[in-house]
């Protein structure tokens, strides 16, 4: 069984920053896929991010490009999610998911981590 854990979430107001963690070790295998997901009360699970170990080819919405940034370290099977210019519509639970493919975890397969939640004071 493989294990994702998700840290970092918090409380910021709109403008500010938080990074949050994923850790497995399923991110030492060279052909996962780690991405990045929310969901806010009453609304529908949103992709917001992706890193590809196979070839580091990342993917971010358009709801928080230029604003959010996907990167790994890869000594410590971590991922991280830094999230700035935080704005209020940010404001959801956020879950880090791996898998074999973006494909896949858009479907919902994978290993998917408890989810933190993040709130965006205005």
């Amino acid at each position: 069984e493989v294990h994702v854990v998700e840290s970092g979430g918090g409380l910021v107001q709109a403008g500010g920053s938080l990074r949050l963690s994923c850790a497995s070790s399923a991110f030492s295998f060279t052909d996962v896929t780690i991405g990045w997901f929310r969901q806010a009360p009453g609304k529908e699970r949103e992709d917001i991010s992706s890193l590809s170990k196979l070839d580091g080819s990342t993917y971010y919405a358009d709801s928080v490009k230029g604003r959010f940034t996907i990167s790994s370290d890869n000594s410590k099977n971590t991922v991280y999610l830094q999230m700035n210019s935080l704005k209020p519509e940010d404001t959801a639970v956020y879950y880090c998911a791996v898998g074999f493919s973006w494909s896949a975890l858009l479907a919902g397969s994978g290993s998917w981590g408890q989810g933190v939640q993040v709130t965006v004071s205005s």
